[in-house]
């Protein structure tokens, strides 16, 4: 392969890994405010109370 053809390859590699690790870095900052993590867990609760009453019925 000439030498041109490892560039890009390595150019196209580096691209890759660059942008998994900006991904891995980015993941946990979501920020939710505590209003709506309350009603997420309200609603969370919500549903495994209604799935608990239809196992019990089963």
């Amino acid at each position: 392969m000439p030498l041109i053809g490892w560039v890009f390859l390595l150019l196209a590699i580096a691209l890759v890994v660059g942008s998994l690790l900006m991904l891995r870095d980015s993941a946990n900052k979501f920020p939710i405010s505590d209003e709506k993590m309350r009603k997420i867990q309200a609603r969370k609760a919500e549903v495994e109370a209604e799935e608990s009453a239809e196992d019990r019925e089963s």
